[in-house]
Formats: C-alpha cells, sequence, structure tokens
C-alpha cells in the first residue's frame, strides 16, 4: 500500500510546500482539498493547472485524487450539483488526478429511499461524464451515509465503473461498522481509504496516527488479509480544530505508524 495526507492537515499553504513536506517526510502522495480557499481549485486558469503539473512532475510526489464537496443527496435540483461535479472532474484530468471526492449530504427533510434516489440518479449521469476523461468518482462514507452499507445502498443502484468508494475510517467505525463488515461493504467499489484518530466518537478533534481510539491496526489488518493495494490517505483535519498541533511534526511519527501497522499485518 501507498501513503499519502490531504492538504486538510495544512490548510492554505502553497503546493510546493506541501510537496515539500510529502517528500521530506516519506509520503507517496498527496490528496488535494479542492476548495476555492485552497491553491488548487476548480477556478484555476490553463495555466496555473500547467504549473502544478509541472510541481508535481518536478517533485516525483503522486496526486491521489481532489476532494471535493459535491453533495450528491442533497435536496434540490439536479443541475447545480452535476455542474459543481463536472468542474471538479475537468480540473482532475487536466491534472491528472485518478480521483475525485463527493458526499452523500442527503438531508433530513428526505427519506433515506428519496436521498439514496437522488444520489444515484445524479452520480448515473456523472459517471458518463467521468468515463470520457478516465476519472473515478468516489462517494465518501460521511454524514448521511456514513457506514459502509450505507454507501452500498446508492453505489448498488448506480452500478458504474467510474463510480467507487472512499472508506472514511472514522465515519464507518462512529457508525457502528467494524473494519471487516466496512471492508465487505465497500471492497468491490474501493478507491481508497482515509485514516486519521480521535479520542471518542464525542471527541473527532484530530490526534496523531495510534493516539486515540480508532481501530487501525484493524483496517490494515482486513486491507493486508484480502491483498488490497491501494492507498491510505491521512486525512488530519486541521482545517476545522484550529487547536490541534501542527501536521508537518506528525508527519513522520504517522508514517511510521502506519508502517509499522503494515509491517505487522504482511
Amino acid at each position: 500500500m501507498k501513503l499519502a495526507f490531504s492538504t486538510l492537515g495544512v490548510p492554505g499553504l502553497p503546493l510546493n510546500d506541501v510537496l515539500a513536506l510529502a517528500t521530506a517526510h516519506g509520503y507517496h502522495g498527496v490528496e488535494l482539498r479542492a476548495h476555492p480557499e485552497e491553491p488548487v481549485h476548480p477556478g484555476l486558469t490553463p495555466a496555473q493547472r500547467s504549473d502544478v503539473v509541472a510541481a508535481f512532475k518536478a517533485s516525483g510526489v503522486e496526486l491521489l485524487g481532489l476532494a471535493g464537496y459535491a453533495r450528491v443527496a442533497a435536496p434540490g435540483e439536479d443541475e447545480p450539483v452535476l455542474t459543481e461535479i463536472r468542474a471538479l472532474l475537468d480540473l482532475a484530468r487536466d491534472l491528472g488526478a485518478p480521483f475525485v471526492r463527493v458526499f452523500p449530504g442527503g438531508g433530513t427533510e428526505q427519506s433515506p429511499e428519496e436521498a439514496d434516489a437522488t444520489a444515484a440518479r445524479r452520480l448515473g449521469t456523472a459517471a458518463e461524464y467521468a468515463a470520457d476523461l478516465d476519472v473515478r468518482i468516489l462517494l465518501e462514507t460521511h454524514d448521511s451515509h456514513r457506514t459502509g452499507a450505507d454507501a452500498m445502498r446508492i453505489l448498488g443502484l448506480v452500478g458504474h465503473r467510474q463510480v467507487g468508494a472512499l472508506w472514511d475510517v472514522m465515519h464507518t467505525w462512529v457508525g457502528g461498522e467494524q473494519p471487516v463488515e466496512s471492508y465487505a461493504a465497500l471492497s468491490p467499489h474501493l478507491g481508497y481509504v482515509q485514516v486519521k484518530d480521535i479520542a471518542s466518537a464525542d471527541e473527532t478533534a484530530p490526534l496523531p496516527l495510534g493516539d486515540g481510539v480508532l481501530p487501525l491496526s484493524d483496517v490494515v489488518e482486513v486491507l493486508s488479509r484480502h491483498a488490497w493495494d491501494g492507498w491510505l490517505c491521512w486525512e488530519y483535519e486541521k482545517r476545522w480544530y484550529e487547536d490541534a498541533a501542527p501536521l508537518p511534526g506528525l508527519l513522520t511519527p504517522g508514517r511510521e505508524h502506519l508502517t509499522r501497522l503494515l509491517n505487522e499485518s504482511a
């Protein structure tokens, strides 16, 4: 498995500095938070996009994916959501990113069946566009569909190879799933895995990997047992928790912790 970290942990940091951190601390790749407050987002010009490609090439670091914020199950008209996804897919194509992340984002005014159908309809439409660009849309286990079983209700309706799953291990665990259950649900569609650590289900401020309660060893064990050979991406949510320790000083210990878990599961 290859290791990456998300720029959610270093909000607003210039791309060259992000890539320097990845190189210095031994990470294979980076997940870019594709938001207007970040250096890389769908509003970039063609020249700026070319500069991003050149920076990644020069660093030797891989671009794992773009973390977008489209909410595919949200109430309302389809077209604004599809427009947002298409813009993210275009950016991914231009940058050479294999994946884009979307959220479920179902509303409480919907029934679960309505949210599932809305998300599946939008993802099915977006999948055809994604196929032309050779980019894969990943539905994250999050908010209204936080478990693998929840996400599969949508993915089973879509049934398209360009639409898969992003397994956020915190959300599936908080939702009551064990890693073996989450993997069983998501494995046919799994794009990559986001790892993190927290103090408890009620205290979700980011902690150094291994300092919290999330069953990271079980996650790595089940992935290794099934010979899954994808990405583990550390999503350290510094952007939402200003008091959290700065990520750069944690990157090497975090990589060492994940490497140790991988070696123990080999």
